[in-house]
Parts: C-alpha cells; sequence; structure tokens
C-alpha cells in the first residue's frame, strides 16, 4: 500500500509501524510504503497525542524537537508567547514544538497565600487566571485587618490585594476610619434634686487603632454607646436641674474628661460630645411653666414699684419746688387749668377765692 503526504510549513509528521514511533518528517512531499501511519501535527499549538508522552520522549529525535513542562499538585505554570499571555497549565505533562515562538513558562507555587512571583495585576484579572486567585479591596479611608486560618497577619492600607487561591482560609476585615457620630436618644434620668427628664446625647469617634478595636473588643461602638449612656447618667445624677440646665453646654467636655482611657481601651478616639436636647416630662413641665409664669409676675410686680417709687418720689421733688417758688406754682396753675378746659367746654369761676380750689368744687359735683 502507497501513499503520498504532503507536509506543510510548521507542521512535523511522525510515522509509526505496529505503534513504534520510526521516523519523524519535515516540511515536504512523501511517499508512505506498506502499513506505516503517519500523524500530522501543528507546531505551532501544544503537542497532544493518542500514544502515551513519556513512550515517544524516548525517541531522541522527537525529544530535541520538544519542551516538556511538568506541573505537578499544587502548582500551575503560567505561559507566556512572545511576551504575551497565552494560558494556564494545571497538574500534568504537557510538550510544546520548538523553534516557533519564544515561549516562557513562570511556575507559581499554589500552596502559599502570597503572591510573590512577578505576575502583573492585568494577568491576574484575566478569565484563565481569576479561579486561581482571591482578590480583595479596601477602600478609602478604610482599613483591613488580613487573617490568615483565623490568625491576624497584618494591617491593610487602602489598596487591592491579591492572593493564591488554596485550602487555606483568608479573611479581610474592613473598618471605617472616618469621623462617626453615634445618637444617645431619649435617656431617661434623674438629676440630683429627683428631676426626672429626657435628654438627646451624641459623640463624635473614630477608629484609632484597629487591631484593639476590632481584635480585642466585640462590638466596640456598643460598648462605647453603653460607656457614653452610664457617663451621662452618673454625670446628671450629681447635678440638680438648675444646675444642668446652666452647665448644658459644658456637658459634653466634662462627660469626655470623665471617660477617660475607655475610649482608648477600645481602639477609639472620642473628640466631641455634647447634650442635644433637654426634654421635661409631663407632671415636670407643668410645674417649670408654673415656675416660669411666677418667676416673671414677680418681675412685673418688682418692675411696676419701682415705677410707682420714682413717680412718687418725682411728685414730692415737684411739690417741694411748688412750695419754694411762687412763680411755679401759678405755672402749675395754669397747666392744670389748660388740660382741663381741653375736656371741658364753658367754665365760670370768680377771680376773688382761689382759682384751683373752685376748679375742684366744680369737679366734684
Amino acid at each position: 500500500m502507497i501513499k503520498n503526504l504532503q507536509i506543510k510549513a510548521y507542521e512535523r509528521g511522525l510515522v509509526f509501524k505496529n505503534g513504534n514511533l520510526i521516523d519523524i518528517l519535515n516540511e515536504g512531499n512523501f511517499w508512505i510504503f506498506g502499513s506505516k501511519s503517519v500523524e500530522v501535527y501543528d507546531m505551532k499549538v501544544l503537542f497532544k497525542s493518542n500514544t502515551d508522552l513519556s513512550l515517544l520522549l524516548k525517541n531522541e529525535g522527537l525529544k530535541s524537537m520538544l519542551e516538556v513542562i511538568e506541573v505537578k499538585d499544587g502548582e500551575i505554570v503560567l505561559v507566556y508567547e512572545n511576551g504575551i499571555f497565552k494560558e494556564v497549565l494545571n497538574v500534568g505533562q504537557y510538550a510544546f514544538w520548538k523553534g516557533i515562538f519564544n515561549r516562557e513558562f513562570q511556575k507559581v507555587d499554589l500552596t502559599k497565600v502570597e503572591i510573590t512571583e512577578n505576575v502583573s495585576k492585568t494577568i491576574l484579572e484575566n478569565a484563565k487566571l481569576k479561579t486561581f486567585v482571591r482578590k480583595f479591596v479596601i477602600t478609602n479611608q478604610y482599613k483591613g485587618l488580613l487573617l490568615i486560618d483565623g490568625k491576624l497577619d497584618r494591617v491593610l492600607e487602602a489598596g487591592t490585594y491579591y492572593f493564591w487561591n488554596n485550602e487555606t482560609s483568608i479573611e479581610v476585615k474592613a473598618i471605617d476610619t472616618r469621623m462617626q457620630q453615634m445618637e444617645i436618644a431619649g435617656q431617661e434620668l434623674l438629676t440630683k434634686d429627683k428631676a426626672m427628664l429626657r435628654i438627646n446625647f451624641y459623640v463624635r469617634f473614630q477608629v484609632e487603632n484597629i487591631v484593639k478595636a476590632v481584635m480585642s473588643n466585640k462590638e466596640y461602638d456598643k460598648q462605647l454607646y453603653i460607656l457614653m449612656q452610664l457617663a451621662l447618667r452618673e454625670f446628671v445624677g450629681a447635678l440638680t436641674l438648675d444646675e444642668l440646665l446652666l452647665k448644658k453646654d459644658s456637658v459634653g467636655k466634662e462627660i469626655l474628661q470623665n471617660l477617660g482611657n475607655k475610649a482608648e481601651d477600645l481602639g477609639l478616639k472620642a473628640s466631641d460630645a455634647g447634650i442635644r436636647d433637654v426634654i421635661l416630662t409631663g407632671e415636670m413641665k407643668e410645674i417649670m411653666n408654673q415656675v416660669l409664669i411666677a418667676e416673671k409676675k414677680a418681675q412685673a410686680n418688682t418692675i411696676m414699684r419701682r415705677e410707682e417709687t420714682a413717680s412718687t418720689r418725682s411728685l414730692l421733688n415737684t411739690a417741694k419746688l411748688m412750695e419754694e417758688n411762687e412763680v411755679l406754682w401759678k405755672l402749675k396753675e395754669m397747666e392744670y387749668m389748660e388740660k382741663i378746659a381741653d375736656k371741658i367746654g364753658d367754665i365760670t369761676v370768680s377771680g376773688n377765692s382761689n382759682i384751683v380750689s373752685q376748679l375742684k368744687e366744680i369737679f366734684a359735683k
């Protein structure tokens, strides 16, 4: 039996007889005689054969034409052709034809967590490699805690982090480090003089030590809430209602001072606090309204008495002046008559007696 076979450029033909590799055909035209068989391979792609690769590599001629890559358990190999990433090789044995492309093979140890190999982010984001990579993003104004197998490894600043995907567990806890505000609303408190009131309080804080806040404390924000609540109760309970109302604007600073290092123990820094509202209960509100009304009435009475006293003093001074000055007395009489004349049509008086006395008699009738 005779066959004619054409081997094109960038192709190779393997000639088998009785299952054994006996010859390799380069580019050209060939005649095949007898029971021989030929397998033609494209040199531009990965070499794959139905025959076991280990048996084929016993042929020294073929072995010299192939570059063999072995990938062990816990490894992958990144294949680059002419500097461009092409594919990922999993566990197994692979062979590539030499002399066609400038191939580079980068072996990766997947048993590690850290990516110590020189692999760019572009390649790590490639769809062919994504299943082998774990990605974590820490956004701006946040910090992260990297936990490997449940143990704290390090603090991560804002950025994108990549780790190899294997059986080792990795967890990243991101914490907001910006200034935050906590509302402590509707706190019903009793003052030193047993006045019941309701207070709305606020505190501004930020996470200063992320390790202490997350690793040494559970729910640091709730613990801060309790600390501020207790500090507020203690402070208000030591003041009367009047004292509290007078010191309302400075309560926040004093509470932060009394808080001391308790916030630092939570890994936090409390920078500002204060009372937003002081709300009196129903009965207390009525009592305070009554007190306010009484105070205003007392102030009004005081003002009225002060004005009456001033008026009386003025009359006394005027009387003394009129007693000492006859001309002033006459002027006062004329002023008095002018005021009366404005309101009365006709008045008849006798010039023989005191005019003011006659006028008094007229208006007394």
